[in-house]
C-alpha cells in the first residue's frame, strides 16, 4: 500500500499507544453534524428513487448544469480507480508532487505514467491528471487555464478533492459549456469538506459518454444506503457550508501564525490542510509524536510537513503546547 496520511497504525507501532490526535489528513476535524438516518438506509439496498435524490443535490451543491452526467462514487478513490479503464493504456503525465495514488492506479493498469512540474508538460499526452487545488502543495489553477489546456489532452482528469472552500476554482460549472472535443472528468470528495470520511462518498463528473462507462464498471450500488441519506442532508445544507468555509479560513490563519512562531515557512495549502517547511521534518514529526500529535511526511522533500487543522479548541492547545511551548506558558 502506498504511503498517506492517516496511518496511525503506524504511528502507534513506532511511539507507542495513546490519546492520539491525527492531523496526518486534510480531513476536516469539524465534521458535519452526522443526520439520524432512517432504518431502511441500514437494512436495504438504495433504491433508483434514493440514487436520483443524492444526485440531484450534488449537482446543486457543485453547480453541474443540465448536460452533465454525475455517477456517485465510493469516495474520489474510487473514481481514481476506474479513469485508467477509460481508454487503452499508453502515456499518461500528473502533475506533481500529488496524491500518489493518481499514478498509482494508472501504472496497474499499465499506463506509463511521468510526473511533470507544470500544467503546460501536460499537452500532448492522451491523459493528464491536475489536483485542484493541489495536495499537498495547495497550488491552484484557474477554470480558464484547465479548460485551454484540454485542448491539447486526449482526457483531463480534474481530482477536486479540497475545492469545496474555493468554488471558484471548480470547472463543474463548465463542464456543459466545454467547446467540441474537449474531453473532461472532475472527480469530488464528499468526505474531506464534510469530515465524514468514514461514509465513503465521492462523485464523478462530466460528459455522458465519459460517465456512463465509469457507471457501468462501478456496477449496481456503488454507494451504500447511509452514504447516499448523510449526502443527501448535508449537501443541501447551504448555511453549514457557508459558515464553515469562514471558519476553516480563520483556523488557517491560526494554523500559520502558530507555525510561524515554531519557526517554520509555510509551503501552501488549503483551508482544509497547511503544509510547511520545517527544516528537518522527521525531527518535526518526532516531536509532535511525542506528544501523541501524528503529521503526514513526504518522500521527496526533507523538510515539508503537512498538518490537518484540529478542532475543538483543546486540541488546538494541545497543538500549541506541543509546537511552541512558550506560547502556553504565558
Amino acid at each position: 500500500m502506498r504511503d498517506h496520511g492517516g496511518d496511525l497504525d503506524r504511528a502507534m507501532a513506532r511511539y507507542g499507544d495513546g490519546d492520539w490526535l491525527d492531523l496526518s489528513t486534510g480531513i476536516n476535524a469539524r465534521p458535519y453534524p452526522f443526520p439520524d438516518l432512517p432504518a431502511r438506509a441500514w437494512t436495504a439496498l438504495p433504491t433508483a428513487t434514493e440514487g436520483a435524490a443524492l444526485v440531484a443535490a450534488a449537482r446543486a451543491a457543485y453547480g453541474a448544469g443540465q448536460g452533465v452526467d454525475c455517477m456517485p462514487l465510493a469516495g474520489a478513490q474510487a473514481g481514481i480507480q476506474l479513469v485508467p479503464r477509460l481508454g487503452v493504456p499508453q502515456e499518461a503525465r500528473v502533475v506533481g508532487p500529488t496524491y500518489n495514488e493518481h499514478a498509482g492506479a494508472l501504472e496497474a493498469q499499465g499506463w506509463r505514467v511521468t510526473q511533470v512540474d507544470a500544467i503546460a508538460d501536460l499537452k500532448g499526452a492522451p491523459l493528464g491528471v491536475v489536483v485542484n487545488p493541489n495536495n499537498p502543495d495547495g497550488r491552484f489553477w484557474t477554470p480558464e487555464d484547465l479548460i485551454d489546456l484540454a485542448r491539447h489532452i486526449g482526457l483531463l482528469v480534474v481530482d477536486e478533492s479540497f475545492a469545496d472552500p474555493v468554488p471558484e476554482y471548480s470547472l463543474v460549472r463548465y463542464l456543459d459549456r466545454l467547446p467540441d472535443g474537449i474531453r473532461i472528468v472532475v472527480l469530488r470528495s464528499f468526505g474531506k469538506f464534510y469530515g465524514l470520511a468514514g461514509v465513503r462518498l465521492g462523485f464523478a463528473l462530466g460528459a455522458p459518454a465519459l460517465i456512463d462507462p465509469m457507471r457501468r464498471m462501478a456496477g449496481p450500488w456503488a454507494v451504500s444506503g447511509p452514504a447516499i441519506a448523510a449526502g443527501v442532508k448535508a449537501l443541501a445544507d447551504r448555511a453549514w457550508q457557508e459558515a464553515m468555509i469562514g471558519q476553516l479560513a480563520r483556523d488557517a490563519v491560526r494554523m500559520d501564525a502558530l507555525a510561524e512562531a515554531a519557526g517554520w515557512s509555510l509551503v501552501g495549502g488549503t483551508v482544509l490542510f497547511r503544509t510547511y517547511e520545517t527544516g528537518d521534518a522527521a525531527a518535526a514529526q518526532d516531536r509532535l509524536a511525542a506528544s501523541r500529535i501524528w503529521t503526514r511526511r513526504f518522500p521527496y522533500s526533507d523538510g515539508w510537513l503537512r498538518l490537518g487543522l484540529p478542532g475543538p479548541e483543546a486540541d488546538w492547545a494541545r497543538l500549541e503546547a506541543a509546537l511552541v511551548p512558550s506560547l502556553s506558558r504565558v
